[in-house]
């Protein structure tokens, strides 16, 4: 239950029952229903007034009294107020907080599940390096985002696919095979000398090349050069997805599907998917036989004005019309992002989401227009770019060894830092912000450290319960007993405020699902680790706020069901975000 969601639909129902016009309650969906910033002013804030006075020609203040009239009917509503020109804030009852500690306890890791999505089906396509080596620290955000974001669509209720593209047909994929035979001569014993310029110089792949010459021999010397191709480029492709594979495992992804490009481009009774996607879009009117006007600036050496098959992306959005195919006949990487865009749709998608690196940022209109021309108004896109990781030590810039050749691998920050730590600092700010990643600071225990911080809030509650077993032995701890403790007996405002914060759990996912903003919960989750310490911190001045009371079992017992409520919460959280919700911290 997303209690904030109960209050605006209650507002929304007194609305509905005023004198208001049409255009006023064309509006009602722009009211919200909100924690306030200062918490003195109350639990909900709401707009409803300030947005409703001037379609219905109004003044805000006598549209929010009205507002406040019905509002004070309620049996939750212990307080209403008018704030400044007509925003209302509402304080619940102590009552209704404790009442809804239960449902938050019965719920258990599946408070705030599937409340924005009855199972629409979502592609979250993320990562999607070049397979032509390791994963390197480049990508690490990207992935932590993509994966954070499709597990909190999966907990909102969408049936969500976490998809890889394998850009496996490009020129890069040349490179990779000759870098490899480079290493397999090595391997057989040639004196080729130093890898190359322009070829892969990583040591990863010294090990694919050993197992061709354990396989072959020195076969691959004298094989016809274009099978001896096609097999370097199989058996690259292979390993270093294996590897792509590996690394991201290290960060607990794992995708559903993996996409070859490769697919796209195959021919299947004379026709290739592109074949097929290209007449599609030529019965829609969206490709045509045209000349692209030279690029802005500087015209390159090597632009032709020429005819060729165009896709006519500005009648859908889009900056300029796209090229589909080559002047050697070959199809453009842009007509295969319209090929694997129609796969999508094909499949049954009706909401795709693109995380991109922030290299990519010109891509967004493009895409948009491609989801535009292949379905309509039958689906969406949405495309988040995430920004570079500055890699710090004690808040000086850092650099690691470079063991892949010529850049830092994901493996060695998360093999220095663990995987707890990489992926939660991955998401403690926007993706479309920079962000700094102090290998100090996220190893530290401390504050300052968002991620011990939370996974010590954890950690704490399971302490307690160790605890209660040795200082009250006789106390029934089963989950029967906790849901039949007296909750009432929780009356301090400490214990309600965790109650709140807890409770605002279902509304962070909510929102966070709909903003595609996984970050969210990062910053939700640390605030209420927060919450929960400085009430321990009351507990060593106050013993008879501390959580486990001999003297009274059975408001022990109503302190536990606050806890394992506020644990499930974090648990909930830390999971979504991939990361473990630890039971003691050394």
């Amino acid at each position: 239950m997303n209690i904030f969601s109960q209050f605006e639909d209650y507002i929304k129902k007194i609305l509905q029952g005023l004198d208001l016009n049409d255009d006023a309650l064309k509006l009602l969906g722009r009211i919200s229903a909100e924690p306030p910033r200062d918490t003195s002013h109350g639990d909900i804030s709401t707009n409803a007034a300030m947005v409703m006075a001037k379609p219905a020609g109004k003044n805000p203040r006598e549209i929010a009294q009205a507002i406040v009239e019905g509002l004070e009917k309620l049996d939750e509503v212990s307080e209403v107020s008018i704030a400044g020109p007509g925003f209302i804030n509402l304080k619940l009852s102590d009552a209704f907080w404790i009442e809804h500690l239960a449902t938050i306890y019965q719920s258990g890791e599946g408070y705030g599940r599937g409340l924005v999505s009855d199972g629409v089906r979502v592609n979250v396509e993320y990562v999607s390096a070049n397979p032509t080596g390791p994963m390197h620290v480049g990508h690490c955000r990207g992935a932590v985002v993509g994966d954070a974001l499709a597990n909190l669509l999966d907990y909102a209720g969408f049936d969500v696919t976490k998809e890889y593209y394998v850009n496996d047909a490009g020129g890069q994929i040349d490179v990779l095979a000759k870098s490899l035979y480079h290493r397999y001569l090595e391997a057989i014993g040639d004196d080729v000398g130093k890898v190359p310029e322009g070829l892969y110089p990583g040591d990863y792949l010294i090990a694919p090349a050993v197992a061709l010459v354990e396989e072959h021999g020195d076969k691959l010397k004298i094989m016809n050069e274009a099978e001896r191709i096609v097999l370097l480029k199989e058996n690259a492709i292979v390993s270093m997805m294996a590897m792509i594979k590996e690394d991201l495992g290290a960060l607990n992804i794992h995708h559903d599907v993996f996409f070859s490009e490769r697919d796209l481009h195959a021919k299947k009774d004379g026709k290739s998917t592109i074949d097929t996607m290209l007449q599609k879009m030529r019965d829609k009117g969206h490709v045509y036989e045209g000349t692209l006007p030279p690029p802005k600036g500087e015209t390159p050496e090597d632009w032709e004005d020429r005819e060729q098959t165009l896709f006519r992306s500005t009648a859908v959005g889009d900056d300029a019309d796209r090229a589909l195919v080559k002047s050697d006949g070959s199809y453009t990487y842009f007509a295969a992002d319209v090929a694997y865009f129609q796969n999508k749709f094909d499949r049954g998608f009706k909401r795709m989401i693109y995380v991109l690196g922030a290299d990519h940022s010109g891509y967004a209109k493009r895409l948009k227009a491609v989801c535009k021309a292949v379905a309509g108004d039958e689906a969406e896109l949405d495309v988040l770019f995430c920004q570079l990781v500055k890699l710090m030590r004690d808040g000086e810039p850092f650099k690691m060894s470079k063991r892949a050749g010529d850049f830092i691998t994901l493996r060695e920050v998360v093999d220095e830092v663990g995987r707890d730590a990489v992926r939660f600092m991955m998401l403690y700010r926007k993706a479309e912000a920079s962000l700094d990643f102090d290998f100090a600071k996220v190893t530290e225990q401390s504050k300052d450290n968002p991620v011990f911080y939370v996974q010590y809030a954890h950690a704490r509650v399971a302490s307690v319960f160790r605890q209660v077993a040795n200082d009250i032995p006789d106390l029934d701890l089963s989950a029967d007993s906790l849901a039949k403790a007296d909750l009432s007996l929780l009356v301090d405002a400490g214990e309600v405020a965790l109650v709140r914060k807890t409770a605002e759990f279902p509304r962070i996912i909510e929102q966070a699902a709909r903003a595609d903003e996984p970050h969210r919960l990062a910053f939700y989750l640390y605030e209420l680790a927060s919450e929960l310490h400085s009430h321990w911190s009351r507990g060593k001045e106050s013993p008879e706020l501390r959580f486990i009371n001999p003297k009274n079992a059975q408001l022990t017992l109503s302190r536990l069901v606050l806890l394992r409520s506020i644990a499930s919460v974090i648990a909930s959280g830390l999971t979504i975000i991939g990361v473990s919700a630890p039971e003691e911290m050394r």
